[in-house]
């Protein structure tokens, strides 16, 4: 029993993205997690912040350790966040003399922004894989049917005749600006979040930008100044997973329109109806325009969440605990059924 669509055991049949919602697991978040302790300890060993004995004990640990989920699920409960009772765990794996270099320096939001961003790291790879596929997938479609007719609609009437072509060109040319956005956006969104109790990394003095320029490069991001309390690259990304569902909305509500009038297209694999077995529902278009509106929704809580007091706030970050994922997963899902909506079409034009 779920209360999200995304991984609802029956309803993720349509809506979900398995590849996509695996980033957003449990076990993947916690996994992200260690893998920032590990960098951590290995980076300030080298900047002799903690000794090199602490941190191979830490790593050691780190290389089989498997936390107990239900004290982190009691943990989060008291205080908010994983990571304090997660540490507390950690600390007691290491055991003495090193316990206390685990986590040196670092604040609860180091491990939890880090650890989003390197999941997101292969979420984009994942995304940009799916709309290659579907810029791929629409090509081809033109190639068979390019050179057809099509009524030319403007304002839900029938205007000029236009070709196939240039229907289709509607179509893919958004998601070829998407594509060039994802590369745009992902030096600015895939870099370390490293700044300590208040952004400032007091515990580390002078040594403080290269730890942080030493964890980024463990971690495989890029190294910037702490932005903890600066969401802007994460809105932007929202702001795009936004944009690529509202182009395939208007991909399935285009394909929906002309399905209805049944003249212009052919699609296999409609879906069925309990009551009138003659019919074929299009039933990926309107999922795609149900998918368009749902993150268009969800993008002004985001955009909510940037709303930070201070140097940190816990509600706005737990807004977009709340939103991001699914917006994330929403994403992936419209992608994989464009793609497979855009494999049924048997006949386009004239």
């Amino acid at each position: 029993m779920t209360v999200s669509p995304f991984d609802h055991p029956l309803l993720s049949g349509l809506l979900g993205d398995e590849e996509a919602a695996r980033y957003f697991s449990a076990d993947a978040e916690i996994a992200a997690m260690l893998d920032f302790e590990r960098a951590l300890a290995e980076a300030q060993a080298e900047s002799g912040i903690i000794g090199k004995d602490a941190a191979a004990a830490i790593v050691s640990v780190l290389l089989s350790y498997k936390p107990d989920t239900a004290r982190l699920r009691a943990g989060v409960a008291k205080d908010g966040v994983i990571v304090p009772e997660l540490v507390r765990q950690l600390k007691a794996a290491v055991g003495a003399p090193h316990e206390a270099s685990v986590h040196f320096g670092a604040t609860s939001q180091d491990v939890i922004d880090t650890g989003l961003v390197l999941r997101l790291h292969r979420v984009i790879d994942h995304l940009d894989l799916l709309l290659i596929e579907n810029i791929v997938r629409l090509t081809a479609l033109e190639e068979r049917f390019g050179g057809r007719t099509l009524a030319g609609m403007t304002r839900m009437q029938v205007a000029i005749p236009i070709k196939v072509s240039d229907r289709v060109a509607a179509w893919r040319a958004p998601l070829q600006r998407h594509q060039q956005r994802l590369s745009q956006q992902s030096p600015r969104l895939l870099v370390v979040q490293f700044g300590g109790a208040a952004g400032t990394l007091e515990k580390l003095g002078d040594k403080g930008p290269a730890v942080r320029a030493a964890l980024a490069a463990k971690l495989g991001l890029g190294d910037a100044p702490q932005w903890h309390s600066q969401r802007d690259a994460l809105a932007e990304f929202a702001s795009l997973l936004s944009l690529i569902t509202g182009g395939l909305g208007k991909f399935g509500q285009d394909i929906a329109l002309m399905a209805q009038a049944g003249t212009e297209i052919t699609l296999s694999g409609g879906g069925g109806s309990s009551a009138m077995p003659h019919k074929q529902n299009p039933v990926k278009a309107e999922a795609l325009v149900a998918l368009a509106r749902f993150n268009a929704t969800q993008l002004s809580g985001v955009h909510q969440a940037l709303v930070h007091e201070q140097e940190r706030s816990g509600a706005a970050w737990t807004l977009e605990w709340l939103l991001l994922p699914q917006m994330t997963v929403a994403t992936a899902a419209a992608l994989r059924l464009a793609a497979e909506l855009t494999g049924q079409i048997e006949s386009l034009g004239h």
